[in-house]
């Protein structure tokens, strides 16, 4: 199995997030993979999935993925049937921390208990 074959799970990950600027490459027995993530969020996805492909510190792939606006964690399109609550365990792993979320988006929200599908929330940097 070559190694661009071993990681076409985390090339296809990358199409699906819009990943920009893209070069892959392979030398050696070693995939280099070029490009930009929209939001550090994105960036941390695609690190996670190279590391359940090839473990915590993989030899056979060396990936320099960048960010495009650092000043976001990411911004998130509420779907039907989530809360601040649902969303916040998401993105940082504790429901409690909805207020954060809803205090980045007191523009367009108005009260923590009430989102609509489509929204596009900010998720802040923690």
């Amino acid at each position: 199995m070559s190694v661009k074959a071993k990681y076409q799970a985390v090339l296809d990950l990358g199409q699906q997030l819009g990943i920009q600027g893209g070069d892959v490459s392979e030398e050696g027995g070693v995939l280099k993979v070029k490009g930009e993530a929209n939001t550090p969020y994105e960036k941390n996805v695609l690190w996670d999935k190279i590391k359940e492909i090839g473990g915590e510190s993989p030899s056979d792939i060396k990936a320099n993925i960048t960010v495009a606006d650092e000043s976001v964690y990411h911004r998130h399109t509420v779907k039907s049937g989530e809360s601040l609550s649902k969303i916040a365990k998401h993105y940082y792993g504790d429901a409690m921390k909805y207020n954060t979320i809803f205090q980045a988006n007191t523009d367009q929200l108005k009260n923590p208990d009430l989102i609509h599908p489509d929204q596009v929330l900010v998720i802040p940097n923690i």
